[in-house]
This record gives structure tokens, C-alpha cells and sequence, in this order.
């Protein structure tokens, strides 16, 4: 850790202008315009400092002010060049030397001037205008010496120099003041600007991870587990049964395959590349839990792509979990239509579970979690009701925008998987658990929202 020496502690100090100067900027500010101000008054020191000497130069006036005039210029721009000396020093040898050349020639009377700004820059407002004061007082006694003697001009002259010098003073400061702002809204702004832009990034990698696990979860994690179910069957099938329960293998490594390719480069389902959605959720129903029944109810719209891939994964999810652990005699979709809306219904009546409990080997679950969150992502809502012995139920419903719109002739009519004669689904309703909008703790389950 470094340390700062006494002296760099000194020179720092000197440096810094006292803690209510008014009109000179610190000389490390770097705003343009007070750069100017500081500036302009440096030159016009210099300006009326050779005013002031240039009868002695052009030989009018004795030369004896000559040798003070340069070593007050000397010091001077000494104390503008090295910011960090000691301004209190620096003043007092810059205000001394001015006295003696007033006090030999009359002439230097007009320095005063800017020097009434160096005071007002570097000395306390309590020491500034006394400063001033003995300052103007003393230009005053000057212009008395002076052939003419004393006048009401000669004092009128130097009084309201140092009454313009204080109020521009003020109006410098205002400006510093108002400048200091102005930078620090601006350094606040930029500052803000670059934590956003880490935000976006940081939420935008969340959001990437997000949607891998849900689509891992959704498609691989789901087809692994049918290819164990399928092996574990093929081992105890007579030849012939393992036979079809290897290339059922094959058929599902095969659609995973796919889908692995299609999630990374973010791409459309293959289920929906060459169907609509309802033909493509009868396949996953009749594919999934064979026997389970499709209904469409109303006229197909095409739908927003993310609205139909979180409708395709829903099915896929809820009747994995069906086939897994619901050990159901009926499965029933319903894929409805409506007025400004459309929604989809996932029924079995197999062992249920009851929400909020999670699965009873303590593992975390990821399936209603996902859910939830593609569905609320749409400005949807999710309804999961079940109970243990009474079946599940799960109803999404996702407002369709204005951009949707009747499908042709040719893709109406999507087919009931079992035919107009299948049975319907119990109209018996278990006990409820409403989860809106992807509100609410996951939970696991036996049943379709496992």
C-alpha cells in the first residue's frame, strides 16, 4: 500500500483553492470554458502589467520599475505554472511586488484589477474582501500622490473596479459551481450507462442458461428417460416385442438427435416444421401415451412460433410425466380456439399427487418450473389441479395477439386421436391448485406435472 509523504500532503493541500474562494477555478479543473476564465485573467494581468511599464520601456519615465516589473511577471507566471506551490506564499510575493511598483510609479494602479480576482480566487471570502478593500484603498492613496491630487474620480475609479471584480467574481464561481454539476450528472450518466449495459449482459446470459435447461429438460431429459423405459422393457420382451421396442429406440435417439441440433442453433421444433400445431400435438399424444385421445375444439389459427413451441412443450412434458408415473387408464388433449385466445387441457386419471408436495426422494424437480415460465412468458396462465387417487389436470391459456389468423382449408379439421366415438374424459374435477402467471414454489409430482 502506498503512502503519501508530508510534503506531497502540503503541496495537495496548497493546491486545492480555499473552501469558499469565489472567482478563479482550481487549476485542475478541466472544463473548457473556466479554462478560458482562467485564462483571460492571466493574460490580463500580463496585458496591464505592460501597459503599466511602457513609458519606463519607451524611456518617458525613470527605468527604476522596470527591474520590479520583471520579477513581479516572473513570479507570476512562476505561481500559474506550478499549480501545486504554495498560494498563500505565491500571493503574498505577487501582492508585495505590486505595492512596491505602486508605490514608486502611480502607473501600476490599473493591476490592481486582476488582482482583485486572485484574491477573490485563492483567499476565504472572510479574507478576500478586506483584501480587497486595503487593496483599492491603497490605489486610492496612489492616485492622491499623484499630480492632481485627490479626486472624486480617483476615488470613485478604484472603488467601483473592486465592486465589478466581486460580482463578476460571484458569477465565475456561480459558473464553476454550475459547471462541477454538469460534469458530475455527466460522470453519474456514464457510470449508470456502463452498469446497465452489464445488466443487459449479465440478464441476457440468464436468460440464454434459461432457456438450455428448459429445452434440455423438455426434449432430452424426456427422450432419455423413454429410451431407459423402452430397454428396461426390451430385456423381459419376448424377441419379437424387443425387436419393436429397439427400433422404438432408435425412433426416439433419432427425434432427440433433432432436437438437440435444433435448441442449440435456436430453431423451430421439427414437430411444427412440417405441421401445424394441432396435427403435431396429435402426434405427440398418440406417440407418448398410446391410446390417449386429441380433440380440437374451434377453428386453427396460426399462432406466434414462441407460443406454439411453449404449447408443444407443455404437451410433451405433462404426458411424459403421464407415461412416468400417472399409470393412467385415460389420457385426454384438448387443444381449444377461442375469442382472443387459446387454450390447452392435459387430463388423466391416474394416481395424482398433491401440489406442493415435491417428489419423495427429496430430488428438486424442474417440470411445473418450467411451465410456468414459458407460459407467463406469454402473459399466460397455468392452472394445475390434482389430488392423491383423483387424476390431474392441467390448463394453460395464453392470449393470441392480432397477428394470428385462420389456417387454410387443408389444415382444419386436425383428427380426434380415438375417433368420434373415443370417450370422453371424467367431468369430475379433483381437489385444485391454481398456479398464475408461473407464481408459486416448484413442486414434483406423479402425475402429469411431475
Amino acid at each position: 500500500m502506498s503512502r503519501t509523504t508530508p510534503s506531497a500532503l502540503r503541496a495537495r493541500r496548497a493546491a486545492r483553492p480555499a473552501p469558499d474562494a469565489v472567482a478563479v477555478p482550481p487549476p485542475g479543473s478541466d472544463m473548457p470554458s473556466l479554462r478560458l476564465v482562467r485564462l483571460a485573467l492571466h493574460g490580463s494581468f500580463y496585458v496591464l502589467l505592460a501597459v503599466a511599464a511602457a513609458p519606463a520601456v519607451a524611456g518617458s519615465k525613470p527605468p527604476a520599475t522596470l527591474l520590479p516589473a520583471a520579477v513581479l511577471a516572473a513570479v507570476y507566471g512562476l505561481g500559474v505554472i506550478r499549480s501545486t506551490a504554495r498560494r498563500g506564499l505565491w500571493l503574498t510575493a505577487v501582492t508585495a511586488l505590486w505595492l512596491l511598483l505602486l508605490a514608486m510609479d502611480h502607473g501600476y494602479s490599473y493591476v490592481a484589477f486582476p488582482l482583485f480576482f486572485l484574491f477573490l480566487g485563492t483567499l476565504p471570502v472572510r479574507w478576500a474582501h478586506p483584501a480587497i478593500a486595503a487593496a483599492t484603498a491603497a490605489v486610492v492613496a496612489a492616485q492622491a500622490a499623484a499630480p492632481g491630487g485627490l479626486t472624486a474620480a480617483k476615488v470613485i475609479g478604484p472603488a467601483a473596479g473592486a465592486a465589478v471584480a466581486i460580482l463578476t467574481g460571484y458569477g465565475y464561481a456561480a459558473l464553476y459551481r454550475e459547471s462541477r454539476k454538469r460534469q458530475q450528472l455527466i460522470d453519474d450518466l456514464l457510470r449508470t450507462r456502463d452498469e446497465l449495459a452489464a445488466a443487459q449482459r449479465e440478464a441476457g446470459r440468464l436468460a440464454e442458461r434459461q432457456r438450455l435447461a428448459r429445452e434440455i429438460h423438455d426434449t432430452l431429459a424426456q427422450g432419455l428417460s423413454s429410451i431407459v423405459l423402452l430397454a428396461r422393457a426390451a430385456e423381459t420382451a419376448a424377441p419379437d416385442t424387443a425387436r419393436e421396442r429397439v427400433r422404438e429406440i432408435g425412433l426416439t435417439a433419432s427425434d432427440n438427435l433433432a432436437e438437440a441440433r435444433r435448441f442449440v442453433q435456436a430453431l423451430t421444433p421439427p414437430a411444427l416444421e412440417d405441421a401445424p400445431l394441432p396435427e403435431a400435438l396429435r402426434r405427440v399424444t398418440a406417440r407418448t401415451v398410446p391410446g390417449a385421445v386429441f380433440r380440437l375444439d374451434g377453428d386453427p389459427r396460426t399462432l406466434p412460433m414462441e407460443t406454439e413451441v411453449a404449447l408443444l412443450r407443455l404437451t410433451q412434458e405433462a404426458l411424459a410425466n403421464v407415461a412416468r408415473h400417472a399409470h393412467a387408464d385415460r389420457t385426454a388433449v384438448t387443444l381449444a380456439f377461442l375469442d382472443g385466445q387459446v387454450a390447452l387441457d392435459i387430463y388423466d386419471d391416474g394416481v395424482g399427487f398433491t401440489p406442493g408436495d415435491g417428489p419423495a426422494d427429496g430430488r428438486r424437480t424442474f417440470g411445473l418450473h418450467g411451465m410456468r415460465e414459458r407460459i407467463a412468458a406469454l402473459g399466460g396462465t397455468l392452472t394445475v389441479e390434482s389430488a392423491p387417487g383423483e387424476g390431474t389436470a392441467i390448463a394453460a391459456v395464453v392470449p393470441v395477439g392480432a397477428g394470428a389468423r385462420p389456417r387454410d382449408e387443408g389444415s382444419e379439421g386436425v383428427p380426434s386421436e380415438g375417433g368420434p366415438g373415443a370417450s370422453s374424459p371424467p367431468q369430475r374435477r379433483p381437489a385444485t391448485t391454481a398456479v398464475s402467471g408461473g407464481a408459486g414454489p416448484d413442486t414434483g409430482s406423479k402425475g402429469v406435472a411431475a
